[in-house]
């Protein structure tokens, strides 16, 4: 596809600058390598909790307080694991059994009484292979290699003097320490666009020969863990490492080939699947550039270039949005800040590739990898309301390329247009389980195209890129409802797994978030065909029109028709309390009111169960709905909060604890790193500092309480 213009309605260069009290911001441009290097993190001593990230946005590599991956096992079990990953990389088993979709079907009735079948059974050994088929592949762990005095393996506690620091502004790690008293300095990077990790490692125990690099290849990960599983060193003889020249390794493992070359020659180390490289006789730096790639791309590695890499991030950084809060007396605003930077770039990192992400980005593996498509618009809306919107199109580009897949999708289900699955790998193939009753990722494409849209000065452009996507998803929402002829009303489900997924798909109908996506979703499809000059679709208009109300009781929005207990069962309030989004994520309109979305706001703050399960995204999408109701206080306050799964670690990522009963005050985490909350994050800041259509006043999601002084540059307003 040609490149689309997107950039954007307002330049970076414009300041908006807001007094709050006495502390008034001066309209000058923000210094932003300043603002970026105050929040670059830095340990001086080991962290498990805090290993740090450098990729390109489709490709990446976590590194430990070494910097390389010298202990995964133990971050692996004490905190956030270090592995080198990519968005191409995909295993897959044989399939002897043949086994389809189909396979793991189970009957739903209908609204109109027919019967349908869907796969949702996902513990048979259908659906079992075909959840874990195919699956992410973790392509390499890159450790130190060194010839410990008194042999044994090296250990954490042989890491000594620790100052490791990640230089956001240029995106390389540096790692000082000491090695049995000897100074080590590691540089670590990421080619822009290559799969390319660069090294620099400068030590006398270089020089004596006794300390290099290691390389060494996993089976892959242990498939018995779903979420954030070690990595399978077992059956070496079930995969292959082949070197085919002293610079380059050929892999092959479950249906994935790939090839890994170097900038210098590697040696067998003696076990299976392990090399290691060490520098020449007397020379103190060994400089190491690793390729991974698909195996036919087998050209030589040209020597490191960390400057290439600099250049890249800092024009990263001197584009798109920007806020500082410098001058700022309100306790949480530094904090607001730190969190702005760190989540800009563990998105860029590790959301922005060719294949939309995994919901841990690229730092481990969560559902074997797979792609949520109900996660896309906290994935990647943020990069446009950022001034960034190129990186979303990346994301979004993947779903104009998928057309016909999900045209398939929606065709097996009796519908029209284009159904998205939930839980995908790259070809979009469904995963069994409770995803393919989920819908509310359906509208996610239009929103998402109507973002890129108002971010492109090339819009004819982007219509035409953009524009089956939108009428065949809508099409598909549209089919996705049935008119009940007792009512004279659209209504939506059984079978149904709505946003808050506690409920019984079998017999849930109506909920609110989803009726009045679906309503807008259409009306913003309706004008993209009247942009390109296509007439409306009367059908959309009569769902508009006729969709069912909002679900209410006692003057609050409820989650579902079907079961309105909401505020009656304490048992029906955890999770995510979705029907906040029907004015927060959306904007507002006529089919929501402001006084009872209101009343809901105070009742989830009063009385939600915030302990028993919210996830990361859920904090930014309660803020979104506050700030829009204008209640700041409110919006900053829920947006930053420390509480359970809204914890954020010294890297910047946020962590999610397990379902799973544990010892008192000891929750598992069952997802080491969730980039949806940061992608939550941003969309949820963007909006408070960068408005919505209409807002009556520069950054409106903040208090007006003399507490505040902001610069904010390069805005995207929400709709």
């Amino acid at each position: 596809m040609t490149p689309l213009n997107f950039r954007g309605l307002l330049p970076a260069c414009v300041v908006l600058a807001l007094p709050f009290g006495a502390a008034a911001a001066r309209a000058v441009a923000i210094d932003r390598e300043a603002l970026v290097a105050r929040h670059s993190p830095r340990l001086r001593a080991l962290d498990y909790d805090a290993p740090l990230t450098v990729g390109n946005g489709g490709f990446a590599f976590t590194a430990d307080v070494t910097g390389l991956q010298t202990f995964p096992a133990e971050y692996q079990r004490a905190g956030v694991p270090v592995e080198t990953l990519s968005r191409w990389a995909w295993a897959c088993d044989e399939n002897p059994a043949g086994y389809v979709l189909a396979d793991s079907n189970r009957d739903y009735v209908h609204p109109d009484g027919s019967i349908h079948g869907y796969p949702t059974d996902a513990s048979g050994a259908a659906g079992q292979w075909l959840r874990k088929n195919p699956r992410i592949h973790p392509l390499g762990q890159i450790s130190l290699d060194w010839d410990k005095p008194g042999g044994g393996e090296i250990a954490p506690e042989d890491i000594r003097d620790i100052d490791q620091r990640l230089d956001l502004w240029r995106g390389v790690i540096h790692s000082r320490y000491t090695l049995n008293g000897h100074a080590v300095t590691v540089a670590t990077a990421c080619l822009p666009d290559s799969d390319t990790v660069l090294l620099r490692l400068e030590s006398d125990l270089v020089a004596a020969g006794s300390l290099g690099v290691r390389l060494a290849f996993p089976r892959g990960h242990d498939l018995g863990v779903k979420n954030t599983p070690a990595y399978d060193w077992s059956a070496p003889e079930s995969h292959q490492s082949s070197q085919i020249a002293p610079n380059l390794l050929l892999r092959r493992v479950s249906g994935l080939d790939y090839a890994v070359a170097l900038n210098r020659p590697a040696t067998p180390a003696g076990t299976p699947h392990a090399f290691v490289v060490r520098a020449e006789p007397g020379r103190r730096v060994l400089s190491l550039a690793i390729r991974f790639s698909p195996a036919a791309n087998t050209e030589p590695v040209a020597e490191p270039d960390f400057e290439r890499v600099a250049r890249h991030w800092e024009t990263f950084w001197r584009t798109g949005a920007a806020a500082d809060f410098a001058g700022s007396t309100h306790p949480l605003a530094e904090k607001f800040e730190r969190r702005i930077v760190l989540s800009q770039y563990l998105t860029a990192v590790q959301m922005a590739g060719d294949s939309p992400p995994q919901e841990s980005g690229l730092t481990c593996a969560t559902w074997y990898g797979k792609h949520h498509t109900e996660m896309i618009w906290w994935h990647a809306a943020h990069f446009a309301l950022w001034g960034r919107p190129e990186l979303l199109a990346r994301n979004l580009d993947w779903y104009v390329a998928r057309l016909p897949e999900a045209r398939a999708v929606a065709s097996s289900r009796g519908l029209r247009g284009a159904r998205w699955a939930k839980m995908v790998g790259p070809d979009l193939r469904e995963s069994p389980g409770g995803n393919p009753l989920i819908a509310w990722n359906q509208p996610h494409p239009i929103y998402l195209s109507e973002l890129l849209l108002r971010a492109t000065a090339d819009r004819s452009a982007c219509l035409a890129r953009y524009g089956d996507l939108v009428q065949e998803t809508a099409d598909a929402l549209a089919a996705m409802l049935w008119l009940d002829p007792k009512r004279g009303r659209y209504v939506l489900g059984p079978p149904l797994w709505i946003a808050q997924e506690i409920y019984d798909p079998a017999t849930s109908r109506n909920p609110g978030f989803e009726l009045a996506y679906w309503r807008w979703a259409l009306g913003v499809a309706q004008t993209w065909r009247e942009r390109r000059g296509l007439s409306r679709e009367p059908l959309w208009d009569d769902i508009i029109a006729r969709v069912s109300p909002l679900p209410e009781k006692d003057g609050k929005y409820v989650a579902l028709e079907s079961r309105p207990d909401t505020w009656e069962n304490v048992e029906s309030r955890h999770d995510h309390p979705s029907m906040l989004m029907a004015l927060g994520v959306l904007p507002a309109t006529d089919f929501v009111d402001h006084a009872t979305m209101l009343r809901t706001l105070d009742a989830v703050l009063r009385d939600w169960d915030w302990e028993t399960k919210i996830w990361g995204w859920d904090y930014p999408m309660i803020a979104m709905t506050a700030a829009r109701l204008g209640r700041p206080d409110v919006a900053v306050d829920i947006l930053l909060r420390d509480g359970p799964n809204n914890r954020y670690l010294p890297n910047g990522h946020c962590p999610q604890r397990s379902d799973e009963k544990q010892r008192p005050g000891q929750p598992r985490r069952e997802i080491a790193v969730y980039l949806p909350a940061n992608g939550a994050f941003l969309s949820a800041a963007a909006l408070i500092l960068g408005g919505w259509d209409g807002a009556n006043r520069p950054h409106p999601g903040l208090p007006q309480d003399g507490a505040w002084t902001v610069r904010a540059e390069g805005w995207k307003p929400l709709p």
